[in-house]
């Protein structure tokens, strides 16, 4: 899950206008407004007056910081958006606030949308807006603010209906029956689920680019796609037939299949969305059914059975191609991507699964890379068909490259699997159940390519070339490093792909803390945990998962706390814990000076019903463990990623979101695998509390 980092920072200035005799700061003062351009058409603006010295942010932000500015607007019957919300050119500087370059607007900025009218009479739109503002040295929090904007349809004259002048409570009232039109990555659903952005988040949209046509290149050589390099390329080669009029079908053929595949990206996006995204993340009916779908897929390739396309669509498709010319050319390329799917199948579902993270751009641009990359060679070869003669042939070196593919998805269907039994405490998959079936897949995968192991379809291997050498070695190297992770080696390579250490049943490098005379120092629970029979903390460390409990706890012992907003499906939170809660230098300051609270927002406990939470944030009822903490921390620290660290006062009760920068130490912390910067977190947190209650 991705992290938002110094996301405190909306926070900064309610310290400083409780010291400033109540002074309240507004600097960015907005107003309403239409225009009516055409007899089906009008603008809506939503204008933003800036102070000197102060900045409004983009709707554009980049990962990790600040909030954008973002504008909800309720659906009405009498008119449709049209396109998105435009915005003036903004000015791209680095920003002190978040050390990064950002785009900000200064003394005006201007916002516009287009809408469609559906009737003739007069009626208003309604909806709000949520934006941050900064000067230099500090920010004000987010805020949101409503408006109602008037289309006077008859004359088309222009009214401004209500501007923004007092720093308002953000209420976080519930939106209904309205288009959200948000650059945000991260989002809460309705049941308070938090996604996990994972690898290709951090990749960014040109590593998601490359990671995309790289699996585009590796689909061409599955033995569905590459016998029919040669067969397709000669549909462009007739005889009698101009050179012109080939390379011209050729062009049509490439780009048709990278509009198909661009068009699957574009419905995934558009029609699916965040809560889609939260639904896949973690709940246990879309991971179960792709775990099972990469199960089938790799019993299919071992060669119990052949998953194809039905016959209907694909002699549909191949009666057009028959027609010639550029619709020819568009069913030649339908018809390849129909067939080619029981092998590229799994690879475009990967793609748009991990893709689709609640961003439009992400699903597109993942099959736009892999659609080029899979059009490529058809291209080029039916540019210059002579390369087709230095091409392998078809044989059963293309078998073996579809058995190792089948091993590798039975492999990577385990984590579905995984992530379903942890949220839901299945106890199927623990670590070392985990480990064990992952090293007997890459055991025989390494047999495989040396020829001792065959299937159905293989031709027998006379010898074992180098390239096959290579990948023999470096499988069996992979099964001799994780075979020590049964006993509780960390295995930090692969931390956020197995799961958690404190699932394995017999951890020796547990035993030996658990009997050292260095544990002595440990924090020490003062009761027993709720929720303890069935979560866990990492190396050893004792502590709460929940919030009121481990806040007594600390009161009692006098000491600051340590929240640990977390999800069993959360990729960099196993990695923090295995790369950095690990180092000596944090497990010391974490059980010395700190009472540890764990939050898990994404678990499936069912809570009780008189422990069922009414949000402040959505107004939702949560009924779920994850749910209630997951609102916990959108609520009071206005972020949904994880993990997400902060450090408390408990004696400053969190009765509501002002009091949230006095009851903190210092900045929150997000993702970071830097062991110092944790460590020095750690220790201003213990000398903040130190110097507030200096010990009697």
């Amino acid at each position: 899950m991705k992290s938002i980092k110094n996301i405190t920072l909306t926070l900064l200035l309610f310290v400083c206008i409780s010291s400033l005799n109540a002074q309240i700061f507004n600097p960015v003062k907005w107003s309403f407004s239409s225009k009516k351009i055409s007899e089906t058409e009008a603008e809506i603006y939503f204008t933003a007056k800036i102070d000197k010295g102060w900045h409004l942010y983009s709707q554009h932000i980049p990962e990790n910081g600040p909030i954008p500015t973002t504008f909800t607007i309720e659906k009405n019957k009498n008119y449709q958006l049209t396109g998105k919300i435009l915005e003036p050119k903004p000015i791209v500087e680095n920003d002190p606030n978040f050390d990064m370059v950002l785009k900000f607007f200064a003394t005006k900025a201007v916002f516009t949308q287009k809408i469609k009218l559906l009737t003739d009479k007069d009626f208003s739109i309604k909806g709000s807006l949520n934006f941050m503002c900064c000067n230099d040295v500090s920010c004000l929090p987010p805020k949101d603010v409503p408006f109602t904007i008037k289309i006077d349809n008859s004359t088309g004259s222009v009214e401004s209906t209500k501007t923004s002048g007092s720093l308002a409570a953000d209420t976080g009232a519930k939106k209904v029956n309205a288009t959200v039109i948000t650059p945000k990555k991260d989002s809460i659903s309705a049941e308070g689920i938090a996604t996990d952005t994972s690898d290709f988040d951090k990749m960014g949209l040109w590593g998601l680019f490359f990671f995309a046509f790289l699996a585009g290149l590796t689909a061409l050589v599955t033995p569905c796609v590459f016998p029919m390099i040669p067969m397709t390329v000669s549909f462009f080669m007739h005889e009698g037939e101009s050179r012109g009029k080939s390379i011209f079908k050729a062009l049509v053929f490439g780009f048709s299949i990278i509009l198909i595949y661009t068009l699957i990206g574009t419905v995934v996006a558009v029609t699916l969305g965040v809560n889609f995204a939260n639904f896949l993340s973690t709940h246990w009916f879309p991971n179960i059914f792709f775990f099972l779908i990469f199960v089938v897929f790799a019993a299919s390739f071992f060669g119990m059975f052949e998953i194809t396309m039905p016959s209907w669509a694909i002699n549909k498709a191949d009666k057009q191609v028959d027609k010639g010319g550029i619709l020819g050319s568009f069913f030649m390329a339908f018809t390849l991507v129909l067939v080619s799917f029981s092998c590229t199948g799994p690879v475009v579902s990967y793609i748009l699964v991990k893709s689709a993270s609640g961003q439009v751009l992400e699903p597109i641009i993942g099959m736009l890379g892999f659609s080029i990359a899979f059009a490529l060679p058809f291209t080029l070869f039916a540019f210059f068909p002579s390369w087709l003669n230095r091409l392998p042939k078809s044989g059963g070196w293309l078998n073996a490259v579809k058995v190792v593919l089948g091993f590798l998805e039975l492999a990577l269907g385990l984590k579905f699997l995984s992530i379903a039994d942890q949220t839901y405490h299945w106890g199927i998959l623990d670590r070392e159940v985990y480990l064990a079936l992952w090293i007997v897949i890459f055991t025989l995968m390494g047999f495989y390519l040396l020829g001792k192991i065959k299937f159905v379809h293989d031709s027998e291997v006379k010898h074992v070339g180098v390239g096959r050498l290579a990948l023999v070695i470096i499988t069996f190297s992979f099964v001799i490093y994780m075979i020590p992770g049964m006993f509780g080696a960390p295995l930090k390579v692969l931390s956020g792909y197995i799961p958690p250490q404190q699932s394995l049943d017999f951890d020796i490098n547990k035993i030996v803390r658990e009997n050292s005379t260095a544990n002595t120092t440990a924090t020490e629970v003062c009761e027993e945990p709720k929720y303890g029979d069935f979560l866990d903390l990492p190396h050893g460390l004792k502590g709460y998962f929940d919030f009121e409990q481990g806040i007594a706890c600390a009161r009692s012992q006098n000491k600051p706390v340590f929240i640990d907003f977390t999800g069993h499906g959360c990729v960099n939170c196993r990695e923090m814990e295995a790369n950095v809660w690990s180092d000596p230098k944090v497990l010391n300051i974490l059980r010395k000076d700190y009472v540890i609270i764990t939050l898990y927002v994404d678990d499936k406990k069912e809570l009780p019903k008189e422990e069922w939470v009414l949000s402040k944030y959505d107004s939702g009822l949560k009924k779920t463990l994850g749910a209630k903490f997951a609102d916990f921390q959108a609520y009071f620290f206005n972020a949904n990623a994880q993990p997400f660290y902060v450090l408390l006062d408990p004696f400053v009760e969190l009765k509501d979101k002002s009091v949230v920068d006095k009851a903190k130490l210092t900045n929150t912390k997000a993702y970071d695998l830097n062991v110092e910067h944790f460590v020095n977190f750690l220790k201003a947190g213990s000398e903040e509390f130190s110097r507030r209650h200096p010990a009697q």
